[in-house]
């Protein structure tokens, strides 16, 4: 009778050292990389500020429905949404992208908002979320603008 329940108590030690084994995070799981971030989904304006005033209800709504993507071989698309602000321009446009200074800002080859330049201090580049900022000339005043984009 010992010998049967060494045996029980073995068994239960072993099943359970094993389900314990497999509820173990993944430590192989790797980080991503803010290329991955920021290539994973097409980004849409969600809020936009001047030298920290929100101005998101100033923006026409052919602005706020832009979207800009990103594909990891720095290319990308900058798209007019359903809403263009003039009938003239193109539905979508390609651009290249690329990380620069130690991936503390983004270049890119086109400029994506009126008084503006190609080149984007990131503020921050989450799964959800792109905020860069960018001094922008408005009315002859220079301004630092930040947007935010969500997907």
């Amino acid at each position: 009778m010992k010998k049967t329940t060494i045996l029980k108590i073995t068994l239960s030690l072993l099943v359970f050292a094993i389900i314990l084994q497999s509820c173990k995070k993944d430590s192989t799981s790797k980080t991503k990389t803010k290329t991955d971030l920021i290539t994973e989904a097409t980004w849409k304006f969600s809020t936009a500020t001047a030298n920290g005033t929100d101005v998101s209800a100033a923006l026409q709504a052919c602005q706020k429905d832009n979207t800009l993507t990103f594909q990891a071989n720095g290319n990308g698309t900058a798209d007019e949404g359903a809403t263009k602000c003039n009938a003239g321009d193109a539905q979508s446009a390609p651009f290249t992208w690329s990380f620069q200074n130690n991936e503390t800002s983004i270049h890119a080859s086109t400029v994506w908002f009126t008084g503006g330049s190609g080149d984007f201090t990131l503020v921050s580049l989450t799964e959800t979320q792109l905020v860069v900022s960018q001094n922008i000339t408005i009315g002859g005043t220079s301004q630092n603008v930040v947007v935010t984009f969500t997907h």
